[in-house]
């Protein structure tokens, strides 16, 4: 938008069309205000509707966007409330999101998916709700189907010690690892067993 042949601000044509600017108008200064705060907010929807489209995120991961972006904390303030009435934003629907998702392409145990919850900014009583009914030794027996096939050649202790080190990383605690270690060997020993 220009002001007297000089550029004032940039605004969006839509927001333009939507105050109903006209070429020639006169525009207060309050006005000028309201256009560049308008278009101040319009921008950050963008940038938060992009952020989104790759996949849905925390409302800390959204702030952080935002803050990184040069927002104040009002303004994010603003967006964050557009993008919950919007049904864009929902921690509880993000942490599903994420425990399902890790569920299946890469099973961990609760606690470890508590914690990458609690660092994408989850409240505390979220991620209990979201993990209650998170079953470690399922969680374990998948993660580890995949990697003991490779290992299948392996002798006993080879097989053990790294499964166990697979399953390790992924936050297992000793007695499921055993557990799980143990089933997988048998099942892949038994004739019809998971490796023939």
């Amino acid at each position: 938008m220009f002001l007297d042949g000089k550029f004032a601000v940039k605004l969006d044509s839509e927001l333009a069309v939507k105050k109903g600017l006209k070429v020639g108008e006169e525009i207060s200064d309050d006005r000028i205000k309201e256009l560049t705060e308008d278009t101040e907010l319009a921008r950050g929807l963008n940038i938060a509707y992009l952020f989104l489209s790759y996949r849905p995120r925390s409302e800390a991961e959204m702030k952080d966007r935002l803050r990184r972006r040069g927002y104040e904390d009002s303004k994010i303030e603003i967006i964050i409330n557009k993008l919950k009435e919007q049904n864009l934003l929902d921690d509880t629907a993000f942490a599903r999101f994420w425990k399902e998702n890790r569920d299946t392409f890469r099973p961990r145990s609760k606690r470890l998916t508590g914690l990458e919850l609690k660092k994408k900014g989850v409240a505390d009583e979220i991620i209990k709700e979201v993990t209650d009914d998170s079953n470690d030794m399922q969680s374990a027996y998948q993660a580890a189907l995949r990697k003991s096939q490779h290992l299948a050649n392996q002798d006993y202790e080879v097989f053990r010690r790294r499964l166990g080190d697979y399953l390790q990383q992924r936050g297992f605690g000793y007695t499921v690892i055993n557990q799980t270690v143990k089933i997988l060997w048998q099942e892949m020993k038994e004739p019809g067993g998971i490796n023939d």
